[in-house]
């Protein structure tokens, strides 16, 4: 059985103390300028215990990005104050801190942007098409909002390549339908994310900082017909695992889902992915983990180094110090509507729980069940 209490130890040297990981998770509680609010500050102050990584909710590169309200902001110095913050909350609790970093693309919501326009690979009934330079551009917005986290103290980024966002669209041959360099081919679909991570990988590197982590998060397969399918994302894992990075982060509804294109779909999507990896890179997985029980038996399964947990965090504050104290039967696997005060979540994120939507926690009395993507 393997513990996920014993430690591991990133190719650049860094020490995670143990395998349980804080998934990025949309919380709407931002200010409306980016920066900090009292309610984030609740919410991340009982959340990091006792966790290996805390991985920040989805924090924008560039202002035509914004795709849901009370998004954090990186990509000005105005906002190194908030995030030395949001840093120093999660370093309190003895977590390493990571801030991912995020684009939303044609997912961008054009009433929340200045603008009112939205952008993205190619041009679609709301975005119009990026052009060469603009895609030059946001590459480079990457590396700042990269930069800034160095500044703010952050352990390392994340680059948020999955959930249909931005740089998955670039993947994508059924978002990306560009003929220039940044489209056309899997190899020229795939330049945009790979041209991202080597920027980001240059900003460590001038601030001469090792130790600083760089992950990619990715989606591995797509519903659309000609949406992403595993012999993509093989090619995406396998160049990834070329780069100096320190981890990959699959992005799933369900630990155990089995491959439905491009893979042997008799078999979890997990499997297929660790296997690809081949040992190159850690692997963190997630997926409806609810239980101690699930959680647990997620790593037990051999397909992930580090174990994420979102809808189980918001739920449990406490969700990591129970599982090191073995009480796991105090972990709790539903919301309860009557109890708002106990589970510290910013009122927007709390309305939108009261509704029962599928990709949030269930609810106490409410037949839910996961997104089926």
């Amino acid at each position: 059985m393997n513990s996920l209490f014993q430690p591991y130890v990133l190719n650049n040297g860094v020490e995670i103390k143990n395998r349980l990981v804080v998934a990025p998770m949309t919380h709407y509680g931002s200010n409306p300028d980016g920066t900090l609010s009292q309610e984030e500050r609740t919410f991340l102050a009982e959340r990091a215990t006792d966790f290996g990584l805390f991985i920040s909710a989805a924090t924008l590169v560039s202002p035509e990005g914004k795709a849901f309200p009370g998004q954090p902001y990186a990509f000005d110095e105005s906002h190194l104050p908030s995030l030395r913050e949001t840093a120093n909350l999660i370093h309190s609790q003895g977590a390493k801190a990571i801030l991912q970093i995020h684009h939303g693309g044609n997912l961008a919501v054009a009433e929340l942007l200045d603008s009112g326009e939205t952008v993205a690979p190619s041009a679609t009934d709301k975005s119009r098409e990026l052009t060469s330079e603009e895609v030059e551009a946001l590459v480079h917005a990457y590396a700042k909002a990269a930069d800034l986290a160095i500044q703010a103290g952050f352990d390392g980024v994340e680059i948020h390549g999955a959930n249909n966002y931005l740089i998955q669209q670039f993947v994508s041959a059924e978002t990306n339908r560009r003929q220039d360099q940044w489209g056309g081919s899997l190899e020229n679909r795939l330049r945009f994310p790979l041209a991202i991570v080597d920027a980001v990988v240059a900003v460590k590197t001038r601030h001469q900082r090792a130790d600083f982590i760089v992950g990619y998060r990715f989606s591995p397969e797509e519903p659309y017909e000609h949406g992403i399918t595993m012999v993509d994302t093989f090619a995406l894992i396998d160049a990834l695992t070329e780069k100096p990075l320190q981890y990959l982060h699959v992005s799933l509804w369900d630990f155990y889902k089995k491959v439905r294109r491009g893979g042997d779909t008799a078999r979890t999507r997990m499997a297929q992915i660790h296997e690809r990896i081949a040992g190159k890179l850690p692997l963190i997985g997630v997926g409806n983990l609810l239980s101690g029980e699930q959680i647990r038996g997620a790593l037990n399964s051999g397909w992930a180094e580090f174990i994420a947990v979102g809808k189980a965090v918001l739920i449990n504050p406490n969700l990591a110090t129970l599982l090191k104290n073995k009480q796991d039967d105090l972990i709790e696997t539903t919301i309860d509507p009557e109890r708002a005060d106990h589970y510290g979540l910013p009122d927007n994120l709390w309305q939108q729980q009261l509704k029962g939507l599928a990709y949030l926690p269930p609810l106490k009395g409410v037949d839910w069940k996961p997104v089926d993507i």
